[in-house]
């Protein structure tokens, strides 16, 4: 493991964490020639995921300082690898979560590279030239073209930047659950955040009845008006836990806060389905007799792979669906990370790195 290689020759600048003090700060690094199977992107827009926050407190252990944050990254290509066939110099695109894995294992195969035993982050992970890789808040990227997505040309590219990981993330579960072109279902959103918000967004334009699920009572009249959530629960409340038990067919659950699912799996109906996308630092509570009186599944899911990020972009070109997003500048990087840290952010920030709020 090295922060370089002899091949790391361009020298970029961006936004670090130096330390466990958690704060970002401009930062000069390298990163690797363009090679036969890259793309050199120039960043754009990147996306602020609460994943970045954990890396730059080191809160999970695993940090490798210095830490270029950002997997929610947006721009446009500049230098095309002589073994690219699919993009082309000023494709409009976009890198997720994933920076490489194996090739060879049947998840990479079978297009579930997201799921590789030897899957690599697009920042804080080790790019198969044993070199650390870093992320979205710098001036440029270089990235294997087998990671990299196109953007449609409808979309814009500053509200696009969080779907490549907050929209991805609760799309994969949606398509796992074959209610992308199965409308008619009742679903529920657990939390109304980040991914919580674009979960109702998908549900609707899928063509179902979509129950958000929230400690905030507040929250219910923008879930329904600028959303289009059909119902509302307070999960606090127990006549209205009582009242809609066994009415749901599937739920997402978005929450990171320590909660237990047992009232969650009550309102799902006989073979009902709990996806849970969120990571708590704390175990999860999870009762046994609502799972197993209610033949009730819960499943995890984790981000999408590169193809299914694709067709989640594609299904978002269609239905017109965007990150309700607050753009912040460079220098507002720690203020955005400490209202985060707040949950005062509606729903998403996204870092202008090109400085142009640009309107591709």
């Amino acid at each position: 493991m090295a922060q370089t290689t002899p091949n790391h020759t361009q020298t970029v600048s961006g936004w670090a964490v130096l330390d466990s003090s958690g704060k970002a700060v401009p930062h000069t690094f390298k990163r690797r020639e363009n090679g036969v199977d890259d793309v050199t992107i120039e960043i754009m827009y990147c996306g602020i995921c609460h994943t970045d926050l954990h890396f730059a407190r080191n809160d999970w252990g695993i940090t490798m300082y210095p830490v270029v944050p950002g997997h929610e990254i947006t721009g446009i290509i500049t230098k095309v690898g002589s073994n690219v066939n699919k993009f082309r110099l000023g494709d409009r695109v976009g890198v997720g979560c994933l920076a490489a894995s194996c090739l060879e294992c049947d998840f990479c195969k079978s297009s579930r590279e997201n799921y590789c035993d030897q899957i690599q982050l697009t920042y804080n992970g080790i790019f198969w030239d044993g070199s650390i890789t870093y992320g979205g808040y710098s001036k440029f990227m270089v990235a294997d073209h087998r990671y990299v997505v196109r953007i449609p040309e409808n979309l814009p590219m500053d509200a696009t930047a969080p779907l490549l990981c907050a929209g991805i993330t609760v799309f994969s579960p949606f398509k796992d659950s074959n209610l992308v072109d199965s409308p008619g279902k009742k679903v529920g959103v657990v939390g109304l955040g980040g991914l919580g918000h674009l979960a109702v967004k998908f549900g609707k334009a899928f063509g179902h009845h979509v129950t958000v699920i929230s400690t905030s009572p507040f929250k219910e009249k923008e879930a329904r008006e600028r959303l289009g959530a059909d119902d509302f629960i307070v999960s606090t409340n127990a006549r209205e836990l009582q009242a809609a038990r066994r009415t749901l067919d599937f739920i997402v659950d978005t929450v990171s806060a320590k909660h237990s699912l047992g009232p969650i799996l009550e309102l799902l109906t006989v073979n009902g389905t709990l996806a849970v996308v969120c990571a708590p630092d704390q175990p999860m509570e999870l009762p046994a007799f609502p799972l197993i009186f209610g033949k009730r599944s819960v499943r995890g899911s984790m981000t999408g792979s590169t193809s299914e990020t694709q067709e989640m972009l594609d299904v978002c070109s269609k239905h017109n669906i965007t990150c309700d997003i607050e753009l912040v500048k460079t220098d507002n990087i720690n203020e955005a990370w400490d209202r985060l840290a707040r949950n005062d952010v509606r729903y998403r920030f996204v870092i202008d790195i090109a400085g142009k709020s640009s309107n591709l």
